[in-house]
């Protein structure tokens, strides 16, 4: 391959003059970066999203010119339903939080892991959970689930909170607002476990997690989040 060839996912993509797409990708080597695709919604590229691609582009500025997509490999694309709108709202994270031009080969590896999981109908919530979870690490906001902030390991029958920037405080100490107290020591040490069998671990995980990337968000809501809400009034919001 040459230097401006990778094997890339699509996180999103746009029109852009008459014919052409604004097409933000995930690569391995590159990072997140933003490519114009000339005439692209003729391209495989308006086709099916979360299929790894072989792109090639060229250009000197921030913004390059795609020169060439195929499908990398034959792959299981992700059904319809939950599970896609689960990877819709990854992508909006990946495009929300990670910079353009910076390497993440460990999330790269992770976020495929993360397709294909879903892709095989499995359950999806601990593969959402675990990808969340290296997103933070990998952006230096990584937290430890099995002590305090300040180094003292977790009691399973213990209550704690969750300090932005600091991590895991007894929840005498935690800042009071929804989602920032209440997490049980037994949830937490069983997520640090990667176990997520127990449905109340699942609750705990969403609520820390959602919490935890909140800082990071802002303000603006997850345009994936309220699409999800359309699949109907049983199912939850990812994140």
């Amino acid at each position: 391959m040459s230097e401006n060839e990778e094997i890339a996912y699509v996180l999103h993509r746009r029109p852009y003059r008459e014919t052409s797409l604004l097409v933000d990708l995930f690569a391995r080597g590159a990072g997140r970066l933003r490519v114009v695709a000339r005439g692209g919604r003729r391209s495989r590229l308006a086709g099916q999203p979360f299929v790894p691609l072989v792109v090639a582009w060229s250009g000197r500025g921030d913004l390059k010119t795609l020169i060439r997509a195929e499908p990398a490999v034959e792959g299981t694309p992700v059904p319809p339903g939950r599970a896609l709108y689960l990877g819709l709202y990854v992508n909006e994270l990946l495009m929300r939080l990670l910079p353009e031009w910076d390497p993440h080969p460990a999330l790269y590896e992770g976020y495929g892991r993360l397709l294909r999981g879903l892709a095989g109908q499995g359950e999806p919530e601990p593969l959402l959970r675990r990808f969340e979870l290296q997103l933070l690490a990998e952006l230096g906001y990584g937290f430890a689930l099995d002590r305090t902030a300040d180094g003292v390991s977790l009691d399973a029958d213990d209550c704690y909170g969750f300090m932005p920037g600091s991590g895991l405080i007894p929840a005498s100490g935690a800042r009071r607002g929804p989602g920032s107290t209440g997490f049980r020591g037994c949830h937490l040490l069983a997520m640090a476990a990667d176990d997520y069998r127990d449905p109340d671990t699942r609750r705990c995980a969403k609520r820390l997690l959602r919490t935890a990337l909140a800082e990071h968000l802002g303000e603006r809501p997850l345009r994936s989040r309220e699409l999800f809400r359309r699949l109907g009034p049983a199912a939850e919001p990812p994140g």
